[in-house]
């Protein structure tokens, strides 16, 4: 446990400044440029509609971010660590059925947040337009900021690789002259129309819903909504910096947004029958309140702080994957530590489709505004699924009735804010929805693919390695064999009883008899707690038949080459094993010998022919199946890309064959025929 996590400081105030709060710290950019566009035009809007707009977005942050996230979901801490993928890590025992809000609530954060960082940086961008910068005009050109968005995104994924440790320093102060530009820039704007101040009452934010003057009524929620999108990312980036920090910052961060959007619904009340802007319907109010070279700043500050929303997205979805892969949802990718920092993880099979999908969305939708359209809708569905989980831990901690009240308090709210979204279904969410889909196929071909699988294994496709052990035992001292080498391995699963898959012992017995010294038997059993990493040892009172389970976390990494050797290691010095001094070696005094690893790959062949299964189990395991072959391999998934790996074929199932054997009709002699009926 890291100890830094629980407590508050200055550094850790600024690291949490830097990564928790780009995603919802850049929405002024685009939140209130999206209520422009349910109105219209600049010359449809009233003091009324922009009083009661500005009114939801403090009540939605207020109801939303603060009391369900920061209050109530961040106790919902699985070791420190946050997000959806560790709730269902902590509540998954009480029913099967949680596995649904799980996979669909993660396949939606995963696609909504491919169109985080277009719609940020478009946004940030786009206030180039007319610029002077000395002697440097910037056109008007929507497709000159369609080319500069791709350029700067592509940088951005690229240096992925390298690990942004040096870069993730600065991200803090340059957040906290973001925020203080925020601020700032909103309270010039609010003193020259105070009023605006009636915004902090929930009269206006319910009066609205029902005024004539809001023309799409209820669906004006789904604009409310963008303003509180980076809630789901502040809960899952817990674990990088610690609830206390969250707790002391956001207050900070709150107030300052707030403050920027009275001064944009200030500005808007005081400039909408303007003739320069009546007519406009695609306007920016946060750009267009900077007063004359602070909006160069202002650009600048948009910019950079776009990018590190970004940064923080691109990172946060690694973080999802890495936890999904660990519960078994996503097939295994090649994850990467790029640098020394602690968490920081790249996984380049996710960075370059979220880059191809990212920079698609940018040149598909062409603005900020048509982005704004489809951007958010699949996150309310994120959201109501994290309260159905959130509903089952908090009726492990208060009364049921209690968490049922907080829960439906909750999901109601959400469920408005989904139905309201649903209007963007037609404007682009079909995008975000579509890649959701089929995220979500994914997950479920994965995750129930295993499940057909293990389910169609008949008991007689495993045996008790206990009455192998003899056998394995008397072959290690048969010294007419030649000797394969001194520990062999098998990344294998053991299950209760000492089962484990007859293929395995076919393969050391059968197949061609492999002499080793030492044979191990290694499951990797991922668990519940992030970071666990210990092991168990059973010789099955052998002195060289070994059964090791390994408990990691689903955040720990699986470099089974090295904890194997640290494994052997205590067992020599502890004398429980003969030490394997080597003849030949470049080290000194090294007790452990060679090894040789053996992987057993599944062949689908087996699965047409097997009339056992329905067509539904048999899509589902050649799926799964399919998915292994074009995603990472054992070899790269359990760290063994250095060792000496064998990798053997074996049928998906081997009962069938045991049911298809010939019964003899006929012999014939020299010609003669002899009926022999058996």
């Amino acid at each position: 446990m890291n100890k830094q996590l629980e407590r508050v400081s200055f550094a850790g105030a600024l690291v949490t400044l830097g990564i928790v709060y780009g995603d919802i710290g850049t929405s002024p950019l685009y939140v209130m440029n999206a209520l422009i566009g349910d109105a219209g035009k600049m010359g449809n809007i009233s003091p009324e509609y922009v009083i009661g707009s500005v009114s939801l977005i403090f009540w939605t942050l207020m109801i939303i971010t603060t009391l369900k996230y920061v209050v109530i979901a961040m106790q919902a801490d699985n070791k420190h660590e946050g997000g959806i993928f560790a709730l269902y890590a902590l509540v998954r025992k009480n029913a099967k059925w949680l596995i649904w809000p799980a996979l669909i609530g993660g396949a939606a954060i995963l696609a909504d947040g491919t169109l985080t960082p277009a719609v940020t940086v478009t946004s940030a961008i786009e206030g180039l337009k007319k610029q002077h910068l000395g002697p440097v005009v910037f056109s008007n050109s929507q497709h000159n900021v369609l080319i500069i968005t791709t350029v700067v995104l592509l940088v951005l994924f690229m240096i992925q690789r390298f690990g942004t440790g040096v870069i993730g320093k600065s991200f803090g102060p340059v957040m906290i002259l973001w925020f203080g530009f925020l601020a700032v820039f909103g309270i010039v704007n609010l003193i020259n129309y105070p009023m605006i101040l009636k915004a902090i009452s929930p009269y206006y934010a319910i009066r609205i819903l029902f005024s004539p003057v809001n023309k799409v009524g209820i669906f004006i929620l789904g604009s409310i909504f963008l303003a509180t999108t980076g809630a789901e990312a502040l809960y899952s980036d817990m674990g990088h910096v610690g609830k206390k920090n969250i707790y002391v910052t956001w207050p900070l961060v709150y107030s300052t947004l707030f403050l920027n959007y009275l001064g944009q619904g200030a500005w808007i009340i005081r400039h909408a029958g303007d003739t320069a802007y009546r007519n406009l319907s695609n306007l920016n109010p946060f750009y267009e309140m900077l007063p004359g070279t602070w909006r160069l700043v202002g650009i600048v500050l948009a910019t950079l702080a776009a990018i590190i929303a970004s940064q923080a997205l691109i990172t946060g979805s690694y973080t999802l994957a890495d936890e999904a892969i660990g519960l078994k949802f996503l097939p295994r990718m090649v994850i990467r530590h790029p640098s020394n920092i602690k968490n920081q993880i790249y996984i380049a099979t996710v960075n370059w489709i979220l880059c191809i999908i990212t920079i698609s969305a940018v040149w598909f939708f062409g603005s900020s505004q048509k982005m704004e359209a489809a951007y958010g809708l699949a996150i309310t569905i994120t959201m109501l699924m994290t309260t159905v989980l959130l509903h089952e831990f908090l009726k492990k901690h208060l009364a049921k009735g209690t968490a049922l009240i907080i829960a439906l308090f909750f999901g109601f709210i959400e469920l408005i804010f989904l139905i309201s979204s649903l209007v963007k279904f037609i404007h682009g969410g079909y995008v975000t929805l579509t890649i959701m889909l089929g995220i979500l196929y994914i997950m479920w071909l994965w995750y129930f693919g295993n499940k057909r699988r293990e389910h169609y294994e008949k008991e007689s496709e495993y045996v008790s390695l206990l009455d192998y052990r003899d056998q394995l035992s008397k072959l290690s001292a048969d010294n007419t064999v030649p000797l394969f080498t001194t520990n062999l391995v098998y990344m294998t699963k053991i299950k209760g009883d000492y089962q484990i898959k007859r293929s395995t012992m076919y393969s050391i017995l059968d197949r061609q008899p492999k002499r080793a010294k030492v044979y191990w038997f290694v499951t990797v059993n991922e668990t519940n707690a992030p970071y666990e990493s210990n092991y168990t040892v059973d010789l099955l009172e052998t002195h060289n038949v070994v059964n090791v389970q390994l408990y990691l976390g689903f955040k720990k990494s699986q470099s089974v080459s090295v904890y194997l050797h640290q494994i052997v290691n205590h067992l020599v010095e502890q004398g429980i094993l003969e030490p394997q001094i080597p003849t030949y070696s470049t080290e000194r005094q090294r007790k452990v010998g060679d090894f040789k690893f053996v992987i057993i790959k599944e062949q689908p062949a087996d699965l047409i022919a097997n009339d056992q299964l329905s067509s539904l189990d048999r899509r589902l395991i050649g799926g799964r199946i399919y998915l292994q072959k074009i995603t990472a391999s054992p070899i790269s998934w359990y760290g063994l890309e250095f060792s000496n790996v064998i990798e053997e074929s074996s049928p998906l199932f081997i009962t069938q064959y045991q049911d298809q054997y010939l019964i003899q009709k006929k012999i014939y002699h020299r010609g003669s025929l002899s009926k022999t009926e058996k």
